[in-house]
């Protein structure tokens, strides 16, 4: 019976002694996780692949965040601007709110379209007609020409719209083979460190992987978002355009019934 208390005794001692060695060890964890990833990280090129990615992550937020909120402007203003141009009677009313909405691109090709047709109008009969004629309605030279005044507005602002996206586009491209290069140094780095030990212990191995497998996370983040909204801002470019090519033939069809 002694022979039991001795023993429960023993156990209930290191029972405590573990949960002491449990206890520092999870104290020293947290106090290291903030500094955790900065460590893994040790070799002169997997810190610039690193810094290269956070370039690339950065830059491609700022045109995210950008371009959200221009679109956003611009559907808003777009809207208001077709509400007017359909109760307005005369391009004239139209003009006088264009430059309030100046950043819809439906702005540019209704300017560009009325500039072409002002430049058209003509009146019949010159100098020579007679005074005592009733003056005839002004008559448009060419049609076609107004659809291509339309048509190359339309892809001005289509350009427009498509700015800084490729940037996304390249570093969705890009990142993930910068990140596998960093892999591919952590993993020599791995072997060199097993040649140079003698060893293919964990302690050897871990760190070159350790690095590799962060410039791997690394360029997953950056091109991940990437992707994702570059396609999403190109949907709406492709939509955007869609509402250009619908507006130019509403003009053209209003051009064509009062001016031909």
């Amino acid at each position: 019976m002694c022979i039991g208390v001795a023993t429960e005794a023993r156990l209930r001692t290191l029972g405590f002694l573990v949960l002491a060695l449990q206890a520092d060890t999870d104290a020293g964890s947290l106090k290291s996780t903030p500094n955790a990833m900065l460590h893994l990280v040790q070799s002169v090129p997997a810190r610039v692949v690193l810094g290269l990615l956070v370039v690339f992550s950065v830059a491609s937020w700022c045109i995210i965040l950008y371009k959200l909120v221009s679109f956003k402007r611009i559907q808003s203003q777009s809207t208001r601007f077709i509400e007017i141009f359909r109760r307005s009677t005369k391009f004239s009313e139209v003009q006088a709110v264009c430059q309030s909405l100046n950043d819809s691109p439906l702005v540019g090709i209704f300017l560009a379209g009325y500039a072409e047709v002002n430049l058209q109008m003509r009146q019949p009969g010159g100098a020579g007609a007679n005074p005592a004629m009733p003056v005839a309605k002004p008559t448009l030279k060419s049609l076609t020409a107004v659809d291509r005044a339309l048509l190359r507005a339309s892809n001005v602002e289509v350009n427009k719209l498509e700015k800084r996206i490729t940037f996304l586009a390249t570093t969705a491209a890009v990142t993930p083979f910068i990140g596998l290069f960093g892999t591919v140094w952590g993993i020599i780095g791995a072997f060199q460190g097993i040649a140079e030990a003698g060893s293919t212990s964990l302690g050897v191995v871990a760190p070159g992987i350790a690095e590799a497998l962060v410039t791997t996370a690394a360029g997953l983040a950056a091109a991940i978002p990437a992707v994702y909204f570059y396609n999403l801002l190109t949907q709406r470019v492709k939509e955007l355009a869609s509402d250009m090519d619908d507006f130019s033939l509403e003009f053209l069809n209003i051009v064509e019934r009062n001016f031909t």
